[in-house]
């Protein structure tokens, strides 16, 4: 039996825009993004949200049950990384961050035709085939 994958999309955008996402201020270019990922009952999460998010709870619950805690924690310490992922947003789908073959497609090709305009700069898709993803580090 073949196996079916799942997907993912991401995005890296301007400084500007990535401050507009992350504000819940109407912004023209945010409002026409949100619409576009309505479509498809999808949201933007930031990179370094999601980091900070992680970390937060391996704080909280113990960092023996968050395997990636420190990596994760180190990432959002270093300043060229905090950059990077402040720019960086990963497209949710009725919540989840990774879903169907159709929908991730439909995704990549409407956000790929945005890039150059309203501050999308590249268009990203990943699936969850392990032999395509690194492996976590090792645990110090």
């Amino acid at each position: 039996m073949a196996e079916t994958w799942q997907f993912q999309i991401r995005i890296t955008v301007t400084p500007e825009l990535a401050d507009a996402l992350r504000s819940p201020v109407s912004h023209e270019q945010r409002d026409a993004l949100d619409a576009l990922l309505r479509e498809r009952n999808a949201s933007l999460k930031c990179q370094y949200d999601a980091f900070a998010d992680y970390v937060e709870a391996a704080q909280r619950e113990g960092q023996d049950r968050y395997p990636l805690y420190q990596w994760t924690k180190d990432t959002i310490e270093n300043p060229e990384k905090k950059a990077k992922y402040l720019k960086s947003f990963t497209v949710y789908v009725n919540g989840d961050e990774v879903y169907d073959d159709e929908t991730a497609a439909w995704l990549h090709e409407r956000l790929a035709a945005l890039i150059g305009k309203s501050g999308i700069k590249s268009v990203s898709r990943f699936d969850t085939n392990p032999a395509n993803n690194p492996q976590p580090p090792a645990r110090k």
